[in-house]
């Protein structure tokens, strides 16, 4: 997948398309990511020790990796995903328009 954990994302469409958020998990057999504070969901909750009345929680659900997009590190706007190869051997992302590389190694 070319999108990671850490990686800054915009959703591109849904409900909250505009909005951008940091990749919490990716799930590669789902291909859906998790991120942070999008696609909230409420949940009803039982009773427990730790929250004794229950009731309603926001809890954010994975959405499609095809409804996100990556952002460029340098300039913060949406860019498609390339890969270079270093001279000692490691593939590297890039981001495709403006040639600047993403943090880690594949």
């Amino acid at each position: 997948m070319r999108i990671r954990k850490n990686d800054q994302v915009l959703v591109i469409a849904g409900k909250d398309r505009g909005k951008k958020g940091r990749v919490m998990k990716v799930y590669p057999t789902q291909a859906a990511v998790l991120v942070e504070k999008i696609n909230y969901r409420k949940k009803a909750s039982r009773p427990t020790k730790e929250n004794p009345k229950g009731g309603l929680i926001q809890m954010e659900t994975p959405i499609h990796i095809s409804n996100v997009q990556l952002l460029c590190p340098k300039t913060g706007k949406p860019t498609k995903v390339g890969y270079v190869i270093l001279k000692d051997g490691e593939k590297q992302r890039i981001a495709k328009k403006s040639q600047e590389m993403f943090g880690d190694k594949v």
